[in-house]
């Protein structure tokens, strides 16, 4: 069972990124006023700044950020402190090149962008636990100072390594893991095609290769190490920071990214977790909103759901202000009048509890000088400025939703191991199905949390939802199988879908029948497995007379216990008429096994059967453009209203609720402008 989260935001609050050493100093004392007077009272620094804080390898200056921390505590700002490994200086990566992360190919990327080093290079983690310790040292007591970020966004810009100390460290890990070649060998097949290792020197990381195609097995260990790499960079910063650092003072870091275990990094490492929310990434002159399937903007409630799960009450550290774009890609077009506070009540709404924007002022220079911030170049007061300002009315009216817990009684289980072997895999069932789910939850108004399950999870943890839907749980354990039979024993519903239990931990083929360890809670069986193909008509199951989509690929089933009720068909390819849904009930609740992969309108059907759809629609009726979210605490509602619709979008209170922007009772019919929120006390 994961520990409940340990740190406790007081209030909600907002923030923003300053980088003090881009601007002259003339500029500091305003620019930190000016923020006081439009409600952000807390500034990220430093994250990026190694160079001024060691200009020379070991010659450390800390007169600069001095002078700022003594201004800001001066003012009355807070500042969130971040460690600046992300960006080695030249002096480093010239001297040192072996810090220098790789091209699968070996090629090093060179000096001139950030995060282009490696976790494992044990020359870059003497020198960024020498440079951490230095800063956490001299700051760490500063009373201006309540929280440290370690390094910034793990993982972005590459999530695969491939130095030379990648590999050392690789054979280390694999050693530790396996102890024996002979059994390193047995979980990787290596049989096949005379990939057997003789001595621990004949392994990498992965290689080019023909195709660029690798031992699969291979390839899943070595993004378990990526991940380990990453938590084990985390780790180290944290401890030294910790040691330095005053009581209630917050570590955290900003991610989501690939291949890394971010729930055991919070748990391992950390003390809150923080993300950096972009929805104009929907807009990017690169999409095409217009026809896109996903929801544009409002699909970055997808991630805050993650996000939630790893850390119920989080804080963005750098929420989207002004167009997005780097000199080289990502171009898009200023957010709208509505959408800072839009994405800002989204973020809030979903668990936020501290919000910062990126950036305070747009960078006149440099990669990230199109990335724009509150204000534009000309550094006079803007309409994103006020709009902070409003968004900061709107927040002091919150301020007793701070610790409120989001509400969802339908989960869709997740968790790292399956995130592997899908990365593996192509990923295609898995990002299909997770799309339609939650496309299908938001568009019936049905609150929904991402549940990371493990080996530890308990039954106890799960108890809170109606029902889980657990897509592709390629990759099962006895302990999660056991897990899963005493959440539906208790009460619960589960739905898995295909290829389910396809896959042992090392990601092999088990030769026994699908749905594996689960057999013997669905009461059922896989006869045979296919894609729908391109020549194949659109895959279909027959459900009470209702045709439904069944995916992209299908499994078919065949019931085994006699308990087993079949509530869908197949009606085309060659197994039409083979069952594709079952339904069986265990103890006090119900499984359901879904041979195929899910589409929003199958999934709302299954939100309906399953009694779980639209749960707020008697107090409020919403149009599919506006998305509902709940927070709860101390027998309080709050119900938040997010329009990301275009058009005017008209929703009814079908019971009285306090408006929290005035205070007043409001009922009935109330019309939305397009991008506008509403909070009420319910």
């Amino acid at each position: 069972m994961r520990t409940k989260q340990s740190y406790e935001w007081n209030g909600i609050g907002l923030g923003t990124c300053y980088y003090s050493e881009h601007w002259d100093r003339s500029l500091w004392r305003d620019d930190l006023r000016r923020m006081k007077q439009h409600g952000i009272f807390t500034v990220r620094i430093a994250e990026f700044a190694w160079t001024m804080l060691e200009p020379e390898e070991g010659v450390f200056r800390f007169d600069f950020f001095d002078e700022f921390l003594d201004l800001a505590e001066a003012e009355g700002m807070k500042v969130i402190i971040g460690t600046p490994t992300a960006t080695p200086p030249a002096w480093l990566t010239e001297k040192y090149p072996e810090v220098l992360n790789c091209r699968i190919d070996g090629i090093p990327y060179r000096h001139g962008m950030r995060r282009h080093y490696n976790y494992n290079s044990l020359v870059y983690r003497r020198l960024c636990a020498r440079i951490v310790e230095q800063i956490a040292a001299h700051y760490g007591q500063r009373p201006c100072v309540i929280g440290w970020q370690i390094d910034n966004e793990l993982n972005c810009e590459a999530d695969v390594f491939y130095a030379e100390s990648d590999t050392l460290a690789f054979r280390e890990y694999l050693k530790a893991k396996y102890h024996t070649l002979d059994a390193l060998n047995a979980a990787w097949g290596t049989v096949v095609w005379s990939q057997t290792y003789t001595a621990w020197e004949e392994i990498y990381v992965p290689r080019l290769t023909i195709h660029n195609s690798s031992n699969p097995h291979l390839v899943l260990d070595y993004y378990r190490f990526v991940s380990e790499s990453a938590i084990s960079f985390c780790g180290m910063q944290a401890a030294i920071v910790k040691k330095y650092k005053k009581p209630g003072d917050f570590i955290t870091t900003n991610g989501m990214f690939g291949h890394l275990d971010n729930h055991r990094m919070m748990d391992e490492a950390l003390d809150v977790y923080a993300y950096d929310s972009y929805p104009n990434f929907a807009y990017c002159l690169s999409e095409d909103p217009g026809h896109s399937d996903d929801l544009n903007d409002r699909k970055w409630s997808r991630n805050l759901a993650e996000v939630r799960s790893i850390c119920p009450h989080f804080l963005i550290m750098e929420q989207q202000s002004g167009a997005n774009g780097w000199n080289t890609r990502m171009e898009a077009p200023t957010p709208k009048p509505g959408q800072m506070m839009l994405w800002t009540m989204q973020s809030i709404a979903h668990g936020a509890d501290y919000v910062s924007f990126f950036r305070w002022r747009t960078a006149v220079v440099g990669t990230e000088m199109y990335w724009h911030g509150i204000l534009d170049y000309d550094n006079r007061d803007n309409r994103k400025l006020a709009e902070v300002g409003q968004i900061w009315d709107r927040v002091q009216k919150l301020q007793p939703v701070a610790g409120a817990d989001y509400v969802a009684s339908v989960g869709l289980l997740r968790d790292y191991g399956i995130l592997d072997v899908v990365s593996v895999d192509g990923y295609r069932l898995a990002k299909r199905s997770e799309k339609e789910i939650f496309v299908a939850a938001q568009l019936s108004h049905t609150p929904l949390d991402m549940v990371n399950l493990t080996d530890a999870t308990s039954p106890d943890e799960l108890r809170r939802y109606r029902l889980l839907i657990y897509p592709h749980p390629l990759i099962l354990t006895e302990a999660r199988a056991q897990t899963l039979r005493a959440y539906v024993e208790n009460g619960g519903t589960l739905i898995v879908g295909a290829r389910t239990g396809q896959k042992d931990i090392q990601g092999r083929c088990p030769m026994t029948p699908m749905p594996g360890l689960l057999s013997g809670l669905t009461g059922t069986r896989v006869k045979e497995f296919t894609f729908i193909g391109p020549m194949d008509a659109p895959s279909q199951m027959n459900w009470n007379g209702r045709p439904l989509p069944a995916g992209i690929f299908n499994d078919v089933l065949e019931a085994e216990a006699p308990d087993v009720e079949v509530l869908a068909t197949y009606g085309t390819n060659f197994y039409a008429g083979e069952a594709a849904l079952t339904e069986r009930r265990v103890g006090a609740g119900r499984v359901c096994h879904f041979g195929g992969t899910f589409e929003r309108e199958t999934v709302d059907a299954l939100l309906a059967y399953c009694s779980v759809r639209a749960p707020w629609s008697e107090a409020i009726r919403l149009p599919e453009s506006c998305e509902i979210a709940v927070r709860e605490k101390d027998g309080a509602r709050w119900v938040f209203v997010l329009n990301y619709g275009w058009e005017v979008a008209e929703i009814e209170l079908r019971q009285p609720m306090t408006d929290l922007d005035d205070g007043a009772l409001a009922q009935g019919t109330i019309c939305l402008k397009p991008f506008e929120t509403r909070v009420y006390r319910l």
